[in-house]
């Protein structure tokens, strides 16, 4: 009983901490995409780029440069993996291989931040803090950057304009995330965490054995791990090792600084568009959500049903000790709700039930609050669809904030939604489908369907968590995974800037008697039923082979 208190506790200052800081922030964020003034430091890289900080893009624009920022940074970081040995700090490591070296390039470039190898053993400090770090902060700005211009779309009336890609990058990295990340870097260190730049250090244990532990720059990782929704740890145990999550209050820490970003942006939503109160009704749909989510995990780990979980009170296995259920359930749930992919537990011990909804957070889109960036587009596209449905069930075209949602942006918006789909339920198939894919099962029956479907969603949704009974460090998994991670990421944001450029073309529509008002506690339901419903139509039948097959036998 104290311990489900302190977890309540827990929950509930971290909801206190997140209504206290939604408003400042989320107003400085508007501050920051919003105002024509430059420093110093961004005019100085803006000419080294090349780029006139002044010029707008048309919606074409804008994704040509998020693609070429994309590729650019895939060819990089696989260069540094595979030239490591010749790098200063490589610590002795030798090159990534080649088809790891591209996984883990893809998976950083596309914020999912899969790991499909140890990090303290595979990588040296240079790659880690020039290499991967680099790509936490670039690839986090990149969705916050997609997210705004769907913003301006809403916002902006007869133009084809969206802002400026580099612009948008430049400013949502140094103005946004590189201050966050450095002062939680520091609350990090005071908390434990490790800051260094040494090799191995070789140790006696009590018990007389050698032990080899590995320092590094893990505080400065951590932080913007967590603050950019990436997920990728610096050592293999990410977020349950004592050297990036020390105690039970770095652990509030960390799923503070998963949760702060996401959302406070439907507040930057609201201020942009000229009417916060819809800024309200985005961040209500993913509270009730999450909310949903989190009693459903917590509850299926405390009160599952079992003689050793009975006996020991809840579903302990693969959980911290250190930081006990509920927070480990939250941590698990803020993870997979946010696009993060960072563990404090092992997901592949969780319950059947419990999994299964780790998988769902990540099917509904992860828009509660999602990632940096992608979980408010995300939600917006959930929006629009929403007012199309209703518009088809009163017969007036439908419309939202003024726009008017025809046959090209309700096509769009509708691919947006199948890409997951179509990538996790493809992916799934291949891999159970040939025997090479099979063999890297530890388990048979629905569980062993289960890793393979949470690997094709966590790569697809762009998350990057595992269950780790599966062995998806072969040449299949990382060319197979890294495509879809790819295709995950490029391919709705290419869809969401077609979007966004449809919608700044269009004179706003004056309100009528007839117009659904988006801002109520009616239109919170209908979005909420609506995201509940297509997740269940489209991937149902594959949680009933997986997770569900499993809990209810």
């Amino acid at each position: 009983m104290g311990s489900t208190a302190a977890g309540v506790v827990f929950i509930g200052s971290l909801l206190v901490a997140l209504v206290v800081v939604h408003v400042p922030l989320g107003d400085y964020m508007h501050r920051v995409y919003s105002s024509d003034r430059h420093s110093r430091v961004e005019r100085a890289i803006y000419r080294v780029i090349g780029v006139d900080p002044g010029a707008g893009q048309t919606w074409g624009a804008y994704a040509r440069g998020v693609l070429a920022f994309s590729a650019v940074s895939v060819l990089v970081l696989y260069a540094f993996q595979r030239l490591q040995d010749r790098l200063l700090l490589s610590l002795g490591r030798g090159p990534v291989p080649d088809h790891v070296a591209w996984n883990t390039a893809v998976s950083f470039v596309t914020n999912t931040n899969w790991q499909a190898y140890s990090g303290e053993a595979t990588m040296g400090h240079l790659v880690q803090m020039a290499g991967l770090a680099v790509q936490n902060f670039v690839s986090a700005a990149v969705g916050m950057a997609v997210a705004v211009a769907l913003v301006r779309g809403f916002a902006r009336r007869k133009t084809g304009e969206l802002g400026n890609f580099w612009v948008d990058l430049t400013r949502g990295t140094l103005r946004i995330l590189l201050p966050i990340a450095a002062v939680a870097a520091v609350v990090l260190i005071a908390g434990g965490a490790v800051q260094n730049f040494t090799d191995v250090h070789h140790v006696t244990t009590p018990a007389g054995a050698e032990q080899a532990i590995p320092g590094g720059p893990v505080a400065s990782q951590e932080a913007i791990k967590d603050l950019g929704t990436n997920g990728g740890g610096f050592y293999n145990a990410n977020s349950a090792h004592p050297f990036e999550n020390p105690t039970a209050w770095t652990n509030w820490v960390e799923i503070f600084l998963l949760l702060v970003i996401s959302s406070a942006l439907p507040r930057t939503f609201g201020r942009m568009v000229g009417q916060p109160r819809q800024g309200y009704a985005i961040v209500a749909v993913m509270a009730v959500l999450a909310t949903v989510s989190i009693a459903a995990a917590t509850a299926a780990q405390v009160a599952h049903h079992g003689t050793v979980p009975q006996a020991v009170g809840a579903a302990a296995e693969g959980t911290e000790a250190r930081f006990g259920i509920v927070d480990s359930a939250m941590f698990a749930a803020a993870t997979t709700l946010t696009s993060t992919g960072a563990v404090d537990s092992a997901h592949d011990s969780y319950t059947a039930l419990g999994g299964g909804v780790l998988m769902v957070n990540m099917m509904l889109g992860e828009v509660a609050p999602g990632g940096v960036g992608s979980g408010l587009y995300g939600m917006l596209i959930l929006a629009v669809i929403t007012v199309f449905v209703a518009g088809l069930l009163v017969g007036r075209t439908p419309e939202y904030l003024g726009k008017k949602i025809g046959p090209r942006e309700i096509k769009l918006a509708a691919l947006y939604f199948l890409v997951t789909p179509a990538l996790v339920l493809t992916g799934t198939a291949i891999a159970m489908a040939l025997p090479g894919p099979r063999a890297s099962m530890l388990n048979g029956g629905p569980h062993g369907f289960s890793e393979v479907l949470y690997a094709f969603t966590s790569a697809a949704a762009n998350n990057g968590s595992a269950f780790a009974g599966l062995t998806a460090n072969t040449p299949f998994y990382d060319v197979a995974l890294g495509l879809c991670m790819a295709f995950g990421r490029f391919l709705p944001i290419i869809l969401v800037l077609a979007l966004a450029g449809s919608l700044a073309r269009q004179t706003p529509v004056p309100e009528s008697a007839g117009t659904l008002p988006t801002h109520r506690p009616q239109f919170v339901g209908m979005v909420v039923g609506v995201t509940v419903v297509l997740v269940a139509l489209t991937f149902f039948p594959a949680l009933a082979l997986g997770p569900l097959a499993e809990g209810i036998r």
